[in-house]
């Protein structure tokens, strides 16, 4: 069987996703690649790190000390904690999540709220966390012009701005690969035209390697603690035109306050609020938004999705308050798998020269990786389609895309069943040629040092020979 060199590059707009946060827990990405059909350029994960808190590092919403009236009353943000640092170590949390994002294709994107008393040398340690963890984006204390944080409520602007410059340039010394993202957007501009506290920020701008901002074009900041009604003063709803104006507005000061020295400037966090909305007006509002932002917003390269499984309604589920593990699908979800076929979302495949086997593959993050196409004829639609990865190569960790639809092979998992790529979306005529997809991100996660130059970036993986197809379009007993 034949194969070609495959490179897959960055889509128009990056589709990134949330999962976790104070609102939610983490959900595994086998159940939302099988939920949505298709990986994220990146997954977001959100923690808090204040080490020199009494009680840390257990949450802040378990720590005694009796209710609050707020969701960000508590000592310090209810976020997971970060377990990793001098005071801990890198087997539970967020590594366990970035592990598992990881090997299902996706880069991370780690939130982290962070005390701004936090020596030199416990940043360092974060730096050597994270540097197997490839490209990384980390957000470090969002939301920055904000009043609500921890860290805020702490520390003056100023304060909170040498703080993330000395931040990037210790992640910089020692994990460059990293790249750190400013979150302090803000489309309602002062009596001088300029964003809010974007004078402390300036040193900030410049050196950061993404601009960022946090966008609901409707959202009930008082839940839990109260419900959004009519007339209340904790919601707020935006049109879709304010809020993209702003976009541009806001890439503006970032460029005139960087003397005119472009980077990529995402959307970190983005949602209608179906408690202010109801959740059709949600899923109307968002593909209205969706479907205009790559033509009248096109300075942003990636925007986030807020989130996937949600106690409240900013997820495409709700989580059952009766049983945690279990998701609500909400209209939204329906109208979320439609934006991830659109076009300008979807990474660009670009198939090379042939490709003997045995063949190396390349996973330099998924916006940069070398797979291998393997084109497949169809004479119908099939009733039977699968993979079968023989000998050495079922102990490879793979992703696979096949008709639009992805699939995760495990190592040591030899068979999968393609079938599931059919299901929704019909080969468009017959006989119908298409290639299954084959990238190689790292089995465990992470990188490997073993790997030589280089591998903090890359990770590589030999394919010996392309999968036995059993491909039938027959039932194997006809009924009568």
């Amino acid at each position: 069987m034949q194969a070609f060199h495959l490179h897959m590059g960055p889509a128009k707009v990056a589709l990134d996703l949330g999962d976790g946060s104070e609102r939610g827990e983490y959900v595994d990405q086998d159940y939302i690649l099988h939920t949505l059909g298709r990986p994220h350029r990146a997954v977001n994960l959100m923690y808090c790190y204040y080490p020199l808190d009494e009680g840390w590092p257990a949450r802040a919403s378990e720590l005694p000390g009796g209710k609050v009236g707020f969701a960000w009353d508590y000592a310090y943000d209810d976020y997971f904690p970060y377990r990793g640092g001098l005071e801990g170590d890198t087997d539970g949390e967020p590594f366990r999540s970035m592990r598992d994002v990881r090997r299902h294709g996706q880069d991370v994107i780690l939130t982290l709220t962070c005390d701004c008393a936090v020596s030199d040398g416990q940043i360092v340690r974060i730096a050597e966390d994270l540097r197997p963890f490839g490209r990384l984006m980390l957000r470090v204390n969002h939301e920055a012009t904000g009043n609500w944080f921890a860290f805020n409520k702490r520390y003056t602007y100023q304060e909170v701005a040498d703080f993330f410059v000395r931040f990037h340039t210790i992640i910089k010394q020692h994990a460059p690969h990293i790249q750190t993202v400013l979150c302090i957007g803000d489309d309602k501009p002062d009596k001088d035209g300029k964003m809010h506290y974007e004078d402390e920020f300036a040193e900030a701008i410049a050196l950061t390697d993404v601009w960022s901002t946090d966008t609901y074009v409707a959202l009930h900041w008082g839940w839990p603690f109260d419900v959004a009604e009519p007339g209340g003063r904790s919601h707020k709803r935006t049109g879709n035109d304010e809020t993209l104006r702003g976009f541009n507005y806001e890439y503006g000061r970032f460029m005139a306050r960087s003397e005119n020295k472009t980077r990529p400037f995402v959307v970190s966090e983005f949602n209608a609020d179906g408690d202010v909305t109801g959740p059709y007006g949600q899923a109307e509002q968002l593909l209205d938004f969706y479907r205009r932002l790559p033509a009248e917003a096109p300075c942003i390269t990636g925007i986030t999705f807020y989130q996937f499984r949600d106690r409240g309604r900013l997820g495409l589920e709700i989580e059952d308050p009766g049983n945690p593990g279990v998701g609500v699908a909400q209209p939204v979800l329906d109208m979320y798998r439609e934006v991830l076929k659109m076009e300008p979302y979807l990474p660009v495949m670009t198939r090379g020269a042939s490709a003997p086997f045995p063949a190396r593959l390349r996973w330099g993050g998924s916006e940069d990786a070398d797979g291998l196409a393997v084109p497949l004829t169809f004479e119908k639609d099939p009733v039977f389609c699968e993979a079968t990865f023989e000998g050495g190569d079922a102990d490879l960790n793979l992703m696979m895309e096949l008709n639009g639809r992805w699939f995760y092979k495990k190592p040591g998992v030899k068979t999968i069943d393609l079938m599931p790529a059919f299901f929704k979306s019909k080969l468009p005529s017959f006989p119908s040629e298409t290639s299954l997809r084959l990238f190689a991100p790292p089995p465990e996660g992470v990188n490997d040092p073993a790997q030589g130059p280089g591998w903090e970036t890359d990770y590589y993986a030999d394919v010996k020979a392309p999968p036995q197809m059993r491909i039938r379009y027959a039932p194997a007993t006809p009924l009568g």
